[in-house]
């Protein structure tokens, strides 16, 4: 547990300045005379890098060993830091933010990579619930820490205070030791280099869907399905390294993969959708629509060693489909009675939601990695890390769309939000039902 938590709370720093970063946009926008579309970069920017890092993160553990990858993490997090502390232009800020986002796609995957290597498969699902705590209350915590620093300090502060912390946990590289012989292996740039341009482009493709140009929309979908269809073709026949497409034929992958990243797009979109719902429905203030999402988060961080040692101990019928049961009542609840709940509903509602959701979400995982060749492991923890980064910014702008959709001449802008948001409602509980049906494929006995 020392060295999962070295790495662990590298990882957490990444996550922090992140979630943080979010808070401090009007500042931002302020300082360096740059629009919110522009601004909002630092932080898709951040995700779009960190999923493709971690799409590297099956090579990497090949090719590099644990040492000098958690090494590599802190000194790209240190340069990130000091670069956006002394940021004098928006493009400064920029590079120090692309640059720590390689921090995060290099640790979150080696955490989970190190657990594998040394962790027996029956306790597989207690200690990825003990290292996600670490990485969890990040996000819970970003935000208040961000608001905090800006208000009374400034933004800059974000980036020197993580400084030296990220400094004393680079002094704990001695404990990181190698379970594994290191290969050399010849990396696929072009598979990579596919694979990335259909990420960008689907989401510069969804951001122009938002903004209602549907043009550059339509090109960019192009574009990615064109990327993505060569990236196919190519990996029939490539000899170079990128992660083996081998995993997908593997049913314990697919059924737990799947539900994976429905739980994430539906947990990202939420998180943006509530806090604006209760300001545009009942009237409610920012705070106000921060803190309804506070006991979930509470939950959802705390509660991780507990359901994977329910996994371990009861196997994976009891969380995966308990926690997709309490996940789509949670939303129900809020389709079904929406302006009717009040505040403290939705504060009530979100926080079945989110213990559903935190119970299934990292079990997923658990129970895939538990199911899999140890050769193949590897692999599909770095589609894992990949996905998640990938598809929560896609749950953003769909339930976003969805929220703003109805426009009824007769109604109140509230009313209106409120149908828009009910459209969104419905398609997560019917994605709920789909993952519950994906995990009684999953917990269907193999041949």
């Amino acid at each position: 547990m020392l060295v999962v938590s070295i790495v662990a709370l590298m990882s957490f720093l990444g996550v922090l300045t992140e979630t943080a970063m979010n808070t401090t946009f009007p500042t931002l926008m302020k300082n360096f005379g740059v629009s919110l579309a522009t601004v909002q970069w630092v932080t898709s920017g951040y995700l779009l890098t960190a999923a493709l890092v971690m799409l590297t993160s099956a090579y990497m553990k090949r090719r590099f060993t644990n040492r000098q990858l958690f090494t590599a993490a802190g000194l790209l997090f240190m340069l990130g830091d000091v670069l956006c502390a002394t940021a004098g232009v928006f493009a400064q800020l920029l590079a120090g933010r692309i640059i720590q986002a390689g921090c995060v796609g290099l640790c979150t995957p080696l955490m989970v990579n190190i657990i594998l290597e040394v962790v027996p498969r029956k306790k597989l699902g207690l200690y990825i619930g003990l290292a996600n705590v670490i990485v969890l209350i990040a996000p819970a915590l970003g935000p208040t820490f961000g608001g905090a620093v800006t208000a009374f300090a400034s933004w800059r502060v974000i980036f020197w205070s993580t400084l030296p912390v990220a400094g004393l946990l680079m002094l704990g590289a001695g404990h990181i030791h190698q379970y594994s012989r290191p290969h050399r292996l010849a990396f696929d740039w072009l598979r990579f280099g596919l694979l990335g341009t259909a990420l960008v482009a689907l989401n510069l493709g969804l951001t122009a869907i938002g903004a209602r140009q549907w043009g550059e929309a339509a090109a960019m979908l192009l574009g990615a399905s064109v990327s993505f269809l060569w990236f196919l073709r190519r990996s029939r026949t490539s000899r170079r390294y990128l992660f083996a497409l081998t995993v997908f034929k593997q049913p314990a992958f697919v059924f737990s993969f799947l539900p994976y990243l429905g739980l994430q797009f539906a947990n990202v979109g939420l998180n943006f959708l509530l806090p604006n719902y209760v300001q545009d429905v009942f009237g409610a203030t920012a705070l106000i629509g921060g803190l309804i999402l506070l006991p979930g988060s509470v939950f959802n961080g705390l509660g991780q060693p507990v359901y994977g040692w329910m996994l371990d101990r009861f196997g994976g019928g009891l969380p995966l489909l308990l926690g997709a049961g309490l996940f789509t009542l949670g939303d129900i609840i809020m389709a079904g009675l929406g302006p009717r709940l009040g505040v403290l509903g939705i504060t009530l509602a979100y926080l079945l939601f989110a213990i559903g959701r935190s119970m299934a979400f990292s079990n997923s995982v658990a129970y895939g990695l538990k199911a899999l060749p140890k050769d193949l492991q590897t692999d599909a923890n770095a589609l894992y890390n990949m996905g998640q980064q990938a598809i929560g910014g896609i749950g953003t702008t769909v339930l976003s769309l969805l929220m703003t959709a109805v426009h009824h001449p007769g109604w109140s802008q509230a009313q209106n939000a409120a149908a828009g948001s009910r459209l969104a409602f419905l398609l997560v509980g019917g994605l709920g039902i789909a993952i519950f049906a994906l995990y009684c494929r999953l917990l269907k006995p193999q041949p």
